[in-house]
């Protein structure tokens, strides 16, 4: 059987991650295949740090926390594919990793080709907790 969270817990988990971050809490994006768990180190390039706001993700709606201030735009730091993100705490604290692509992702960007020095932009993100 699946776990199914009251929509009233989701949205509780959902806004405890905004909280976690803090202020000016960080989404980074990485190259290659995301790592077992958000505890496991990073994998592959990283090609992009976007900060974010306080708060980063407005109020938590059906479970669904949605990214605030987007879209966000940072000139990336290397050259590669994007693969998947981590969010951390201001103190570089890991939150949770997800999904990146330019559309139906958790983390949206407007490319997932990225080159060092050119702007690369989070259109839209979403982080949804499983609801009954």
């Amino acid at each position: 059987m699946a776990v199914r969270l009251s929509a009233s817990l989701a949205n509780s988990l959902a806004d405890a991650v905004d909280t976690a971050l803090g202020n000016a809490g960080t989404i980074k994006v990485y190259t290659g295949s995301q790592p077992a768990t958000a505890d496991t180190a990073e994998s592959g390039t990283l090609l992009a740090t976007f900060t974010l706001g306080s708060p980063g993700f407005g109020a938590a709606s059906g479970g669904t926390i949605t990214l605030s201030g987007t879209p966000l735009t940072v000139a990336a730091a290397a050259t590669g594919t994007a693969g998947w993100f981590r969010m951390e705490t201001s103190g570089g604290g890991n939150i949770l990793d997800g999904s990146v692509g330019t559309s139906g992702q958790q983390i949206n960007l407007n490319t997932t080709s990225i080159t060092s020095g050119v702007n690369v932009t989070i259109t839209s993100g979403t982080i949804t907790m499983p609801t009954s």
